[in-house]
């Protein structure tokens, strides 16, 4: 009977390979994998975070990587290459990442940069609108203390384009509305962190004590300006900015007791990178992708913080 049964299963084999019958093969499952700095900042390590999250839940086959500088992303690179990657989701801190980017293209190993400007043709790019953060978070602090007031903005030059983009929004809606620039301070902090809106604020203060306003560009200089003005029992701040999405920093603005303060936050979560994942899903399955993705700015208040809570998220 054995025996029967296996030349029936030959006959119908050698049958459907004569006759042309469509076999379909195992597809195989897509890799992606994910090249990431060294943890710097907190919305780095939030970027590592959902990038992560995001695999595990939706069963991807992933590889993490994580680098100090260019050249070991550049080494971590070859590494995913080697390990089989079809796509490879990249967010290097630093400039000199081209040739390791174009050998990718070379081989037909789809790239998706986020959230950063790579000088390489054929790479897709998922980011958050820098300028438009900038622009939103000027038009919440005129919308809270009027057209006229001191405002001291944070500016943070190490950061690049990031910084650079946000002052330009920042600056171009005050022009739109035809804001007294006079009245408007910089002070600029070595980086993105809370020890330096913690110092900055009391500098500006100290100089500027008329000051009603802050324009911080991210959520960790923010948390160290509303600890100093807390301490220093300041009543004449009526709004500060942040931007990123910190959950510690959403926190304080659910906090009652920071409420006069206007505190709020002009975000692209890391969150987003789970786009990025999509998008290089999407490329290797054959799918049209836009060359860059923009992901739209949202501003948290004390009116919509509960929306952006996650009590699971203890990384960013």
């Amino acid at each position: 009977m054995k025996r029967i049964t296996s030349t029936l299963l030959c006959i119908t084999l050698l049958l459907c390979l004569f006759s042309g019958c469509n076999i379909k093969p195992k597809e195989k499952e897509i890799k992606i994998g994910l090249a990431a700095p060294a943890v710097t900042h907190g919305w780095v390590a939030g970027v590592s975070y959902y990038a992560e999250k995001y695999c595990k839940e939706n069963n991807i086959e992933y590889n993490l990587t994580t680098s100090g500088n260019a050249k070991e992303m550049e080494a971590n690179i070859e590494k995913l290459v080697s390990w089989g990657a079809d796509a490879i989701v990249l967010w290097p801190q630093w400039t000199g990442m081209e040739k390791a980017v174009k050998n990718l293209i070379e081989q037909d190993i789809k790239v998706v940069s986020f959230d950063v400007d790579i000088n390489a043709s054929g790479i897709y790019k998922v980011t958050g609108n820098n300028y438009d953060m900038g622009y939103e978070s000027a038009r919440y602090i005129t919308d809270k203390v009027g057209s006229n007031a001191a405002i001291a903005v944070i500016d943070v030059p190490s950061a690049g384009s990031v910084a650079q983009l946000r002052k330009k929004g920042f600056y171009d809606y005050l022009d739109s509305i035809n804001y007294n620039t006079d009245n408007i301070f910089e002070i600029a902090e070595p980086g993105f962190t809370s020890e330096a809106g913690y110092n900055s604020i009391k500098e500006a203060l100290n100089e500027h004590p008329e000051t009603t306003a802050v324009f911080s560009m991210d959520d960790e200089i923010s948390i160290g300006i509303v600890k100093a003005l807390s301490e220093l029992g300041e009543t004449n701040i009526k709004a500060v900015t942040g931007g990123g999405g910190k959950q510690d920093y959403f926190k304080m603005i659910q906090d009652k007791k920071y409420s006069a303060f206007g505190l709020s936050s002009a975000i692209y979560s890391p969150s987003m990178v789970e786009d990025a994942i999509k998008a290089s899903l999407d490329l290797c399955s054959g799918k049209n992708v836009g060359k860059i993705i923009v992901m739209p700015t949202a501003i948290v208040d004390a009116q919509n913080v509960e929306n952006y809570i996650e009590p699971q998220n203890t990384i960013y």
